[in-house]
């Protein structure tokens, strides 16, 4: 191929299960949106589910019901959602939502009085990350509501929850402040009447950094694909991750050139001797940050290379030095670093950018190769 991501479901199996071993009586939600952190929805989930997450979490509903349509059973939330959404379908498919606001709420009721079924909906408080959720002075209202709503029997109230803004940094003085706002927010819910089904609040760094965050469910997001959300504090090796996805392409030309040779768009780069350059048949429009122009890491040959000239949007170049490949070697762009190539982190470093970005951004023009499949 021209170029592949091969996905290690079993590198995903393992990192469910050492999640499940860190946050002991507390269940496993497996984050699956943007396509599973662009490493694949569908296979994803059901390698998460077979290593025993009981949840699976989508951001927009149209993830969710592409889980259900594919199979997946048991219990999946989805949280962003917007006026005309189709809330009776993720009703009718059995998918539990998320509600911020009075809006939601209204469209939610309305659209379990079409379908005829409850809706299990989770109430989120804004508890300082300032996104989505319900401002605490707004909490009160929306909790009654919700119970009136379930008093008519369109709605049941399962889940109370939140998200942090900064739990990848240990010490900041957000981290406790929200934790105290969603415990009181917590609190006065149930001071109305709700009795949850799940109280949950920590994402991939919480869940590896704070315990006293995990309550009834921990969201597990990049740490499922193996990843660490906390890079300056530790790799994956150290949180007993192991990274899911390795992104490798073709060298598609090998060629001499001379000292003072520009490469690649505004000859941003020349050559400052005679080199051996290789072309690699990745861009932009697959992932490939732009910002890593003349910094990006790459295994060329058996030993790391670096990016020279600009990325453009099919390809990019790398300097070989005196050594030389042929056409058809391969080129690792990054991947667990087991065979000495770049990781994720390592290129989110060469770019000014987060790991979260360098896996999710991978484009569907980059054809998903799954190992370990069951």
């Amino acid at each position: 191929m021209r170029a592949e991501a091969r996905i290690d479901l079993d590198a995903v199996r393992h990192n469910i299960t050492a999640v499940r071993d860190r946050v002991g009586a507390a269940q496993v939600m497996a984050v699956v949106k943007a396509d599973a952190y662009g490493h694949g929805l569908v296979p994803c989930a059901r390698a998460a589910r077979e290593a025993g997450a009981t949840w699976l979490g989508t951001a927009v509903p149209e993830e969710a019901l592409a889980l259900r349509a594919a199979g997946l059973d048991g219990r999946i939330l989805t949280w962003l959602w917007v006026p005309g959404d189709p809330f009776a379908e993720a009703i009718a498919a059995d998918i539990d939502i998320s509600v911020s606001a009075r809006w939601a709420l209204a469209e939610v009721e309305a659209a379990a009085r079409a379908t005829g079924r409850p809706a299990r909906v989770h109430l989120k408080a804004d508890t300082g990350l300032g996104r989505n959720g319900c401002q605490p002075h707004d909490w009160d209202d929306l909790v009654e509501a919700a119970l009136k709503a379930e008093a008519d029997g369109l709605v049941h109230v399962v889940g109370l929850w939140s998200h942090f803004a900064c739990a990848d940094e240990p010490g900041h003085p957000s981290v406790p402040r929200q934790l105290a706002v969603f415990h009181d927010a917590v609190a006065r819910a149930e001071q109305h009447g709700v009795v949850p089904e799940v109280r949950h609040m920590a994402n991939s760094p919480a869940m590896l950094l704070l315990p006293e965050s995990h309550f009834d469910l921990v969201r597990s997001g990049l740490a499922t694909y193996g990843v660490s959300p906390v890079p300056d504090l530790h790799g994956p090796a150290d949180l007993g991750l192991r990274p899911a996805m390795t992104l490798a392409a073709t060298v598609a030309n090998v060629k001499h050139v001379a000292e003072g040779h520009g490469v690649s768009y505004g000859h941003t780069w020349h050559s400052e001797r005679a080199t051996n350059l290789a072309l690699v048949p990745l861009g932009y429009a697959d992932g490939i940050p732009r910002h890593a122009s003349s910094t990006g890491p790459v295994l060329v040959g058996g030993r790391r290379r670096t990016v020279v000239g600009r990325v453009a949007m099919d390809q990019f170049v790398v300097d070989l030095g005196g050594d030389t490949v042929e056409p058809g070697d391969e080129a690792l762009v990054f991947g667990p670093g087991d065979r000495g190539e770049p990781t994720a982190e390592d290129w989110a470093r060469a770019a000014g950018t987060i790991a979260y970005e360098i896996v999710t951004r991978i484009g569907a023009r980059v054809p998903r190769v799954y190992l370990g499949a069951r």
